[in-house]
């Protein structure tokens, strides 16, 4: 058995690795001139949410749709030129975390584990991040989406690794707790110095 903590690090992307400005789709809905939270309330309605992020429907069959529910709130053209500036977003790596994964990843490999739509693999080659992990989960490849216990399954899985021996980070607490109870370590990432402090055993 290794003598290192953990065989493999399972590391969710958004809120982790991409950050987006938190006024971003506010500022959108202030400069197309609708109420805050318009965009927001009709991307995350969380039934169509969850077919985007399960592979149900495609990113631009999403995204089509948010048009769709905007359009009943705001014209058409309004509609249209939320979703284009929105789809425009990519967020920011956080390059601290990157840096600190990149390290981790000389020692055991390291899975990008993303409830995402299947847009996913181009916003990652957008970002420089094409080929940073030794694989990708994307929820929208596999059908289920965290807190599915079967999606730390297929991570450990896609890497060969036993649950029991690894770290799991996410930001958010629901998926972390599932995590925990199907048998990894979890982390719920909230700032780089718990991530920094859960890996130095890892670097060491």
């Amino acid at each position: 058995m290794s003598d290192l903590p953990f065989d493999a690090v399972l590391c969710d992307f958004d809120g982790v690795l991409r950050l987006w400005d938190p006024d971003g789709m506010t500022a959108l809905d202030r400069e197309l001139g609708v109420p805050e939270g318009t965009l927001a309330a009709a991307a995350f309605r969380p039934g169509l949410l969850a077919a985007a992020v399960t592979g149900q429907i495609s990113d631009d069959q999403w995204r089509e749709r948010v048009a769709d529910d905007l359009t009943a709130i705001c014209g058409s053209a309004r509609a249209q030129g939320l979703v284009h500036a929105w789809s425009a977003l990519t967020g920011r790596v956080d390059v601290d975390v990157l840096e600190l994964l990149t390290d981790v990843r000389r020692r055991v490999p390291v899975v990008l584990v993303s409830n995402a739509t299947t847009r996913l693999e181009d916003d990652l080659a957008a970002l420089g991040l094409a080929g940073t992990f030794d694989t990708v989960i994307n929820t929208a490849r596999i059908g289920v989406a965290k807190p599915d216990c079967r999606v730390f399954e297929a991570a450990a899985h896609s890497v060969g690794a036993d649950l029991r021996r690894c770290l799991f980070i996410d930001d958010t607490l629901g998926h972390v707790t599932a995590a925990r109870e199907t048998g990894l370590t979890g982390l719920h990432y909230q700032h780089i110095d718990q991530l920094r402090s859960a890996v130095t055993p890892l670097l060491a």
